[in-house]
């Protein structure tokens, strides 16, 4: 968790028992648990994934260093923070930055229907 998202919770835990634990505060500091709950479940998952892929990779007869290599960069891409925020898959970034279908791919040329 970065410490932004900490703080988060703790301001919020805090607001909860200055107005003694209104339903509002409750209901707020519930919703804020639940999402850093969704999103560290994400991460673990994804650890684990990472886990069991490199043990795999590491304990094969003809081992790749390649194939360890690529795993352990996946792997630092959970670890790695991104403008404070844990990276969590692909960003959508190729090049120059995110482009439309219509961009990427060349249109085909109109042709109208000459059938009856």
């Amino acid at each position: 968790m970065t410490e932004e998202e900490i703080t988060t919770i703790l301001g919020k835990a805090h607001g909860c028992v200055d107005s003694e634990c209104a339903v509002d505060d409750v209901d707020d500091l519930i919703a804020e648990l639940k999402d850093q709950q969704k999103v560290l479940s994400e991460r673990l998952e994804n650890i684990m994934n990472v886990v069991s892929h490199l043990q795999h990779a590491n304990t094969k007869e003809a081992r790749k260093t390649d194939d360890v290599r690529a795993i352990v960069k996946d792997m630092l891409r959970v670890f790695t923070t991104s403008d404070g925020k844990f990276a969590m898959g692909f960003s959508g970034d190729i090049g120059d930055g995110p482009t439309t279908a219509y961009d990427a791919l060349p249109p085909k040329p109109w042709k109208a229907d000459m059938s009856p």
